[in-house]
């Protein structure tokens, strides 16, 4: 029979993957052939069949070394494929890193040998983006998953950590320094419900940095000393080669000085690893101690501590207001990562494994969620009474209920259930099911696993058997629903600056708990669509930073809605308000209101795959560093040089990883830099925005002196007291409404003084004009002469001045007159 709750939770990791599994409320990590609780993400493909795992990692360093001896290979095993989930590039052999993801997910099925995996709870990066979480879900669908949810790696951290601590309240920090990816994430616990609040991280920060930070450091020095190599420098390919060549030693020593104070890399006598200009071969035989390799390391661990901080800061907190630090990934095994957290933040707690503590979450994760796959009707056992059982599998409290009722094709039997807890110290009371079912009320014991046996009868007492027959509960903690790592934006024409920005959502800001929705109301359209036609309306979705430009962010999805979808004419400035949901698993949906038509327009959010051309990239470095050249000025020395250096190591990864993931990584950094610089140019724009405010208020005050009124007056004194308290503020963003306010109030004065003008001259001149129709012509100037009298409005005298223009011959017409009443 097919199990009531999810129970599988998988870490789909960069380096290292594993699979868990919940049985009687506890976790259990599936081992893999060689005994081991995880296995390497790699792949090796051999053409009629693909090896996964353990054999594939093993066999990779001798597929390195062929690589850098001859130029002409080509490496069929493939490692680190998670940095592109999402992207459009295939490797070598035509696969992309949603098939060889698949693969990884197979083989970790496979360790199941009790029952097939069809659905599952696998983990993903904090910082994932919505391309690379809808590729997870490709990937679990190739792989045979039927249905799939995804958590975040640090939450089902998290998760594992608060279901075995009797620390029920406060706040945790989870630092997740992966293989490939760094997530930290700051988690609040209130009576035992874990909820993560915030998040930060990089996609591409993890122990691979340590490792290539090794041979540059270490390795590359030795063998310029010792051997000739000059060669090899000049030629970017072939040291890229030489260096992934020795990246397994590099790898190895970091983990064994973990254990020890030094290690010697030795290299194996009996591999070949080529030679050097004069014909020497390469050879490695060299100490490395702990203290070299904390200087190596060390930026990279400060660089995630940093992030660490910066979370930390964003929400009132430090290291002292913390309860918990916990570690996930290989790399925090290290005495120098914990001893470096120690000294910044805080002690961190060792209790739990953090090579497994994420596949063990998402399990346990996995068991708070209803199975919706049905086992195949061929493995139903009809025989037996088949039930219905939902109940809560996490629960805080020693109260909680099941609802049981009869499966539809056994609504004629007669079924009487009890339940009993398994250490005998609980039975319900016996009640009758029927296919409406029957809630019934269950006592648990606090902090502990409860496991409940289903006891079925029939009529004249006799025991029944039934599927399912038990299920469990633990009690004590509850997961939280998980956070929106990026606010939810979309792309507009900002009506105040007239640049192009993204926005957000209200209701979709980063950090809020999904399932959620958000809203945009009022959007307008900038032209008309006419229906069956092909005239297009465009939405362009982000995630990332709001109120700042689409390029820096990230582009989920660009909805589409042209006039073969809207069964009228939808005019130009038409109203429409926006809806986006997003459930649980990021899956989005919408609708689009057209208030003007009274129409809806659903649609669904898929995600674009992502690829960063080469020279797209190098256009916008360049645009970048445009941009800093401009802002430069405004900073001071150490600001200035900060970001040269940031912008510096950007365009060295671009020159020096000429891969996808490198590219992806560029791009990563980019956007960073971008950022900053973007919030500078705010910061140096308000001198310019207060002279502006100052010069359009004096404008507005004089043309308010010669042609004001009693009610033009109020309206310039409501402005003079909000531009003293943006002066005093100096808020960019409501000095732009401001400065939009004051012009339009200038505007609305200095058109309404044109209106008089036009309706005083041509009383004046009225003979002087062929009107069309001279009665209806005096008619209107007589009105407009009377509303003058009144303290008019513009709206008084418009449709005055466009009755009488339409009276008048074109060839009469006062030059200038139309594009006046279009303003």
């Amino acid at each position: 029979m097919a199990r009531l709750k999810i129970d599988f939770g998988i870490d789909l990791g960069t380096t290292n993957s594993a699979i868990a599994v919940i049985e009687n409320g506890k976790t259990r990590v599936f081992k893999n052939d060689l005994l081991g609780e995880t296995m390497s993400s790699c792949v090796w493909d051999r053409g009629k069949a693909y090896f996964v795992g353990v054999k594939a990692y093993a066999q990779l360093p001798a597929d390195k070394r062929r690589a850098f001896k001859d130029r002409d290979f080509e490496s069929n095993i493939f490692i680190e494929f998670k940095r592109t989930m999402g992207n459009s590039t295939k490797n070598n052999k035509g696969l992309s890193s949603e098939e060889l993801s698949a693969e990884v997910l197979k083989t970790l099925k496979s360790y199941v040998k009790e029952e097939d995996v069809k659905s599952a709870v696998i983990t993903i990066p904090a910082a994932f983006e919505m391309n690379q979480i809808n590729a997870t879900k490709k990937a679990a669908e190739l792989a045979g998953i039927e249905y799939v949810e995804l958590i975040q790696e640090p939450y089902a951290a998290a998760i594992a950590y608060g279901v075995s601590s009797s620390n029920k309240n406060g706040y945790w920090l989870v630092f997740d320094f992966g293989g490939g990816t760094f997530d930290s994430a700051l988690v609040k616990v209130s009576d035992g419900i874990i909820k993560v609040i915030d998040t930060e991280g990089d996609n591409f920060l993890g122990g691979k940095n340590l490792d290539e930070a090794i041979v540059n450091e270490v390795f590359i020095p030795y063998f310029k000393e010792k051997y000739s190599i000059n060669s090899i420098l000049e030629n970017e390919d072939r040291f890229n080669a030489f260096k992934e060549m020795w990246k397994p030693l590099a790898e190895d020593a970091k983990n064994q000085l973990s254990f020890n104070e030094n290690y010697n890399v030795l290299a194996d006598l009996f591999d070949e690893y080529g030679e050097d200009d004069n014909g020497k071969e390469f050879e490695m035989d060299i100490t490395i101690t702990r203290t070299q390799l904390k200087e190596i390391i060390k930026p990279f661990i400060q660089k995630a501590i940093d992030y660490c901080k910066i979370l930390l800061k964003r929400n009132n907190l430090d290291g002292q207001k913390l309860d918990e630090l916990i570690l996930v990934g290989g790399p925090t095994l290290s005495p120098i990562v914990r001893e470096m957290i120690a000294e910044q933040i805080k002690t961190p707690n060792t209790s739990i494994d953090p090579m497994t503590v994420v596949a063990q979450g998402a399990a346990i994760y996995a068991s708070s969620i209803n199975n919706p796959v049905e086992s195949d009707n061929d493995n139903i056992d009809n025989s037996v009474v088949q039930l219905k059982v939902d109940y809560e599998s996490m629960v805080v409290g020693t109260e909680t209920y099941v609802t049981l009722k009869l499966k539809e094709n056994q609504k004629e039997k007669t079924v009487f259930v009890e339940i009993a807890r398994k250490d005998d110290a609980f039975k319900s009371e016996r009640v009758e099911l029927n296919e409406i079912g029957e809630v019934i009320e269950l006592r648990l014991v606090e902090g502990n696993n409860n496991g409940f046996e289903i006891i079925a009868y029939d009529e004249n007492g006799n025991k029944l058997d039934c599927e399912p027959k038990s299920f469990d509960i633990r009690e004590g903690s509850v997961p939280g629903g998980a956070p929106i790592p990026h606010a939810i934006c979309i792309e507009v024409m900002d009506k105040i600056t007239g640049k192009k920005i993204i926005k957000p959502l209200i209701g979709l800001e980063k950090n809020k708990t999904l399932p959620s929705f958000g809203i945009y109301n009022d959007l307008k359209t900038q032209k008309l669509i006419r229906p069956g036609m092909d005239d297009t309306i465009e939405i362009p979705i982000y995630q990332g930073e709001p109120n700042t430009k689409a390029v820096i962010n990230n582009h989920v999805s660009t909805i589409k809605i042209s006039g073969n979808d809207l069964p009228a004419l939808l005019p130009e400035g038409s109203i429409i308000n926006l809806k986006i949901n997003i459930d649980r698993s990021n899956i989005m949906t919408g609708v689009a209101s057209f208030i003007d038509i009274d129409f809806e327009h659903s649609f669904d959010v898929g995600s674009i795959e992502s690829g960063v051309k080469p020279e797209w990239l190098e256009e916008q470095i360049q645009l970048v560093k445009e941009s800093y050249r401009e802002v430069s000025e405004t900073l001071d020395e150490n600001k200035r040089n900060e970001i040269k250096d940031d912008l510096e190591r950007v365009e060295k990864i671009f020159e020096s990883n000429k891969t996808e993931s490198g590219r992806l990584e560029a791009r990563s950094e980019l956007q960073k830099v971008a950022k900053t610089i973007d919030k500078l140019e705010d910061d140096a724009e308000w001198p310019k925005l207060e002279e502006e405010l100052k010069e359009e208020f004096y404008r507005l005050e004089k043309v308010n002196k010669d042609l004001g009124n009693d009610r033009s007056t109020q309206v310039v004194n409501q402005l003079r007291n909000q531009l003293e308290e943006v002066l005093k503020t100096q808020d960019i963003k409501l000095g732009k409404v401001l400065a939009e306010e004051i012009h339009s109030a200038f505007f609305q004065l200095a058109f309404i003084y044109q209106l008089i003008n036009f309706i005083r001259h041509h009383n004046q001149n009225f003979g002087s004009y062929n009107w069309k129709d001279s009665h209806r012509a005096r008619q209107l100037l007589n009105e407009g002469l009377q509303q003058i009298g009144e303290n008019p409005t513009t709206e008084d005298l418009h449709p005055i001045v466009i009755a009488l223009i339409d009276l008048l011959p074109i060839t009469e017409r006062p030059s200038g007159d139309g594009n006046l009443l279009e303003g």
